[in-house]
């Protein structure tokens, strides 16, 4: 038995020296068991044979399908037919809608009453509006995608926001049936999650901080206790788009590492939104898939690295390190002087803030959490050290 005991250690020894260098058991508050894991590709193309061959082509690495089409979403026949052949391609799934139809596509309504029924656990739920942060920051006063124009001030514009998504009637109609509701954004992901998002997925490019967005994201979800994921998205306005295949599976290995439930490779024929366009002619050009072979290829890889290195043996790394931010403070964070709330420029704590977010960055990596000082959520038992947004940081 001693001989045995022994040789059991060193198997063990040589085990964990075989492991990548990066990857360390870090964990929380949060030793709850990992729970299923997703990972995919979005649909954004027009038709449903268009959608049968990206199925076909990623289902043997994939368990996840995103059907982000509008052509498809307005059209219950073709609709139904994707969703029969994701399911039947044992892929779970969840539908793209930009706005829940009552009148135009009355069809939204019944088809939400029965698509559990008719498609189980296989169905995820709604992906409902796209950015709504982003575009709350970015887009111009006079556009509709801004949910608020005007505010007294930080407080005011939180309050109508959270109250202008979660009062829609698309919102309304989704949550009155507990179908779960998901969005991707690149900024105020706290504030999404306020309006009722159960998940939201972090846009990982556009040349942002992966890490600090992470931090962003994983943060306001553990805080009010949601999921969270990521999306790889856009990295360039032109061709080709996306980064190279090595480059987006390092990053879904890093959300992967992150503890991320959902990781979702983007893939659509439209230019990515500008919201200040040097060239018109860039807007919504059609460049076709943007996804090519490479990107497939760093998904087969990254398949196979999770089903080699799944968290609930090889552990995750969590945020252990909170940074907490003022309240209802909406700032878009992705430059030192980024607006707040799309209506204010950068203020006087705006320097401070990114000084401190870079420092703790650079010491702490993933096991960092930016999260808000709201009363209504208690984060201290949490996180083993927390700072606020203007400690003294060496």
């Amino acid at each position: 038995m001693k001989l045995l005991g022994l040789f059991l250690l060193v198997a063990l020894v040589i085990s964990a020296i075989g492991l990548p260098s990066m990857y360390v058991y870090y964990r929380n508050w949060d030793e709850a068991s990992e729970g299923e894991f997703f990972f995919g590709v979005s649909f954004g193309l027009k038709t449903a044979e268009e959608t049968k061959l990206l199925i076909d082509k990623v289902k043997g690495y994939t368990n996840l399908f995103l059907v982000n089409s509008w052509d498809i979403t307005i059209n219950e026949t073709a609709l139904n037919e994707v969703c029969d052949y994701t399911v039947k391609a044992d892929l779970s799934f969840m539908v793209f809608f930009d706005f829940v139809s009552r009148v135009i596509y009355p069809w939204h309504q019944t088809w939400m009453d029965t698509a559990k029924e008719r498609w189980g656990d296989k169905f995820l739920g709604i992906y409902l509006y796209d950015e709504p942060g982003g575009r709350q920051i970015d887009v111009g006063k006079d556009e509709e995608d801004k949910r608020v124009t005007n505010a007294s001030d930080y407080s005011d514009a939180t309050e109508a926001f959270v109250n202008s998504l979660s009062s829609q009637n698309s919102t309304v109609d989704v949550k009155k049936r507990n179908i779960p509701m998901f969005t991707s954004d690149y900024a105020l992901y706290w504030f999404d999650y306020l309006a009722g998002y159960d998940t939201v997925f972090v846009e990982l490019g556009w040349n942002h901080s992966t890490t600090q967005h992470i931090a962003l994201g994983r943060g306001a979800a553990n805080t009010q206790g949601k999921d969270w994921g990521a999306i790889i998205t856009w990295t360039y306005d032109k061709p080709p788009y996306l980064a190279n295949g090595p480059k987006i599976f390092q990053d879904m290995l890093t959300a992967y590492r992150a503890g991320a439930k959902y990781v979702i490779v983007f893939n659509s024929n439209f230019a990515p939104f500008d919201p200040n366009p040097s060239d018109s002619s860039q807007i919504h050009s059609d460049p076709g898939e943007i996804l090519k072979e490479e990107h497939f290829l760093a998904m087969e890889r990254f398949w196979t690295y999770i089903h080699t290195y799944p968290r609930d043996i090889f552990g995750r790394v969590d945020g252990q390190v909170a940074f907490v931010l003022p309240k209802d403070y909406g700032w878009g964070m992705r430059k030192p002087d980024d607006s707040i709330w799309g209506l204010w420029p950068a203020d006087e704590k705006a320097p401070l803030i990114w000084e401190n977010i870079n420092k703790l960055i650079a010491q702490y990596g993933l096991k960092l959490d930016i999260i808000y000082n709201d009363p209504m959520f208690n984060y201290k038992e949490k996180y083993f050290k927390v700072f606020l947004w203007n400690a003294t940081i060496n």
